[in-house]
């Protein structure tokens, strides 16, 4: 549960929430918002995209919080409402004409290392974006949500309305590409810096 492993509130702060207290409400988006936009941001690749659905989540969640009954955490059930907006959104007609992960700059969350390591490891990590950029939006999510956000194949399959298979063999070919991606533009610094000597 990348982003949201460790977030937790008080139960009277879900209490509060569920009776309208607004100042409840404010608390849990402070609590939540970071790691659903960068979650979202991932998941469509846009900032605009990941805004909207942001607030959407957000609006869902104060909607449903006295529906929250406390089977899971607080964080999974959040997370869950963010992923359900993105499929919803991912599958509209109108995201078909969009251009998915193509206006993220260097300064996005997304493409931020998460952890200090220097020059190679944000090389890396860019690296890694720009590969999951290159994927299809199919194949991004199932990454993303098997991979960093620790979903299971069948919660995969369930959320996308598909087959455990599907979500397994979708994972299996966008590694291929992902590791594809990566040799090949490890290949072409490599080249780059040797004729550069």
């Amino acid at each position: 549960m990348a982003g949201f492993a460790n977030r937790h509130l008080d139960d009277d702060i879900v209490a509060r929430a569920r009776r309208g207290d607004m100042r409840a409400h404010e608390l849990i988006y402070r609590e939540f918002g970071a790691p659903v936009y960068s979650l979202l941001a991932r998941m469509t690749g846009s900032r605009a995209t990941a805004d909207d659905l942001l607030q959407d989540t957000f609006i869902e969640v104060i909607r449903s919080i006295d529906r929250f009954r406390g089977d899971a955490s607080l964080a999974t059930w959040i997370r869950k409402i963010a992923v359900s907006k993105c499929l919803m959104h991912m599958r509209s007609a109108w995201s078909n004409r969009a251009t998915l992960f193509r206006d993220l700059g260097e300064d996005h969350p997304a493409v931020q290392p998460s952890v200090a390591g220097g020059q190679a490891l944000a090389q890396v990590h860019i690296d890694l974006e720009s590969a999951l950029a290159r994927l299809s939006d199919t194949s991004r999510i199932v990454v993303i949500l098997h991979d960093i956000e620790g979903y299971t194949h069948a919660e995969i399959a369930a959320q996308m309305g598909k087959t455990v298979s599907f979500s397994k063999s979708q994972l299996a070919r966008a590694h291929r590409r992902l590791r594809d991606a990566l040799e090949t533009g490890h290949r072409d610094a490599a080249a780059g810096s040797g004729a550069a000597s």
